[in-house]
């Protein structure tokens, strides 16, 4: 057994390598890190605890509350699942040392995981999570050495304390957003939050600003209805359905922790997530005096690239992972940050994805545009040119992924789809920008035992060629394996 953080934190299924056991090991390594931190304060650190919808969150989360207690440190615990955003915010506020929030954010149900946040309220970076990996393999050798006590001592003692993190961090979403702008529209909207965390949340907000909403899916299933929890366009067939019988402005989607979106338009058609940031990163620099960089991760389309261009802003490319986007917020600024899958997050906001706050700056632009959702893409398409982009999913062995990675790494192809390969990208995977501007990229998940293939043209012909060749590409490696 061994104990890993991957792009968003450690992820496994449960019952099976996520169990009581391992999270308390984890609980134990973490609290390990927190304490080696060096700090002025002599209270004890403080460690913000969270949980989404997932199959017995609330209870790892006491579980990891108590061990939090029994090494002398004082757990914040959610009194209720809670928005990952919504936990960084509360980490900021109350200056912890950090936060721990049980959620496999869009992955199946059979899936559960341990984010883990520290002081500067981002995803923890490789530098930090390498260290706690070392304290899990200590523990996971000798288990006796992790601290423990009772859920319910802890709790009497006061060193576990429950807390409501709503109030605060609605206050501050009412900050960024123009929520008399949307009211003064008359905006109808669906709205699915999937069964997750985002239910009075979302929903809550759009109702003070006049919405009148289609709401789905705002109870919890643990089985999230059967489909992975994630608001990508196969995953909400039903709100499609609800947007075009019910004629609305748009369709507002959340996953299950309400860290990422998914945004439909008034003709049921979905706006793919690194579209729906360059056009906001357009309405932010026409509606406030924001001053920053603009932050994208290197699979994410260049529209946001155009955009920036147009208006003047310096673009920085990080490796895929919101942390690394959050760690741009935090150290230099940013006028908007956001990723391919869905992540966004703005100015004076959380290092942290938000997608309840992006659903809510869809619903301002297209409330102060005035003009459906669809349009506004088509204008801005004709002020920095057609970017079509899409991903693909394939699900594959480890062996096979290495074949895969063998292939790109040592014989990377010299032409795909009849286009000349004029570079290649190797800042997160592997990525080849083609002589006429377009590009084609894969890149190995680290959640879940699959290959992704991204690919971007300006017309939906090139789009199809180059999405086929990757298919090709990876069916080639899978059939050389075979044989």
């Amino acid at each position: 057994m061994e104990i890993k953080f991957g792009t968003s934190g450690w992820r496994g299924i449960i019952s099976d390598e996520f169990t009581f056991a391992n999270v308390e090991i984890a609980t134990q390594a973490i609290c390990g890190y927190i304490k080696q931190q060096k700090t002025s304060d002599q209270r004890p650190a403080t460690v913000i605890v969270g949980y989404d919808t997932r199959f017995f969150s609330e209870k790892f989360a006491e579980a990891t509350a108590a061990v939090i207690a029994a090494n002398g440190l004082r757990a914040l615990l959610s009194d209720r699942d809670t928005p990952t955003p919504a936990i960084a915010f509360e980490i900021l506020r109350r200056k912890a040392a950090g936060g721990i929030n049980f959620t496999a954010s869009h992955n199946p149900a059979q899936y559960n995981g341990i984010k883990f946040s520290p002081a500067w309220g981002g995803p923890a970076l490789p530098e930090t999570t390498r260290i706690i990996e070392a304290n899990c393999r200590k523990y996971l050798a000798r288990p006796q050495l992790v601290k423990r006590m009772s859920f319910a001592d802890a709790l009497k003692q006061r060193k576990i304390v429950m807390i409501d993190v709503r109030p605060r961090y609605v206050k501050r979403l009412k900050e960024i957003v123009d929520l008399e702008a949307i009211k003064k529209a008359h905006l109808t909207a669906a709205v699915d939050v999937l069964y997750g965390t985002g239910r009075a949340y979302l929903d809550e907000l759009l109702k003070e600003a006049g919405v009148k909403m289609h709401l789905l899916h705002n109870w919890r299933d643990v089985l999230f209805g059967g489909r992975p929890p994630e608001p990508s366009s196969e995953n909400i067939p039903e709100m499609v359905r609800v947007v075009k019988k019910e004629k609305c402005h748009l369709g507002l989607g959340l996953d299950g922790d309400a860290d990422r979106f998914g945004i439909i338009d008034e003709k049921g058609n979905y706006i793919q997530p690194g579209h729906v940031i360059a056009l906001l990163l357009d309405h932010v620099q026409k509606t406030r005096n924001w001053r920053g960089v603009v932050a994208r991760s290197v699979m994410t389309t260049n529209f946001i690239a155009a955009v920036a261009n147009k208006h003047g802003v310096e673009l920085r490319e990080t490796p895929v992972g919101f942390k690394y986007i959050g760690a741009v917020l935090a150290q230099k600024g940013l006028i908007i940050g956001g990723e391919e899958s869905g992540g966004l997050t703005v100015h004076g906001h959380v290092p942290e994805k938000d997608g309840i706050l992006a659903c809510l700056l869809v619903a301002e632009m297209v409330a102060c545009q005035q003009k459906p959702l669809s349009r506004i893409l088509t204008d801005l398409y004709q002020e920095v040119g057609v970017f079509l982009f899409e991903r693909v999913n394939f699900k594959i062995t480890p062996e096979r992924t290495a074949a895969l990675k063998e292939i790109l790494q040592h014989s990377p192809p010299a032409q795909i789809a009849g286009l000349k390969v004029k570079k290649v990208v190797t800042l997160d995977g592997f990525k080849f920008i083609l002589e006429d501007g377009s590009w084609i990229g894969f890149r190995l998940s680290g959640t879940e035992p699959v290959v992704r293939c991204y690919a971007e043209a300006n017309s939906k012909a090139k789009l199809q060629k180059l999405i086929n060749a990757g298919k090709k590409l990876i069916a080639g490696t899978l059939k050389t394996e075979r044989s």
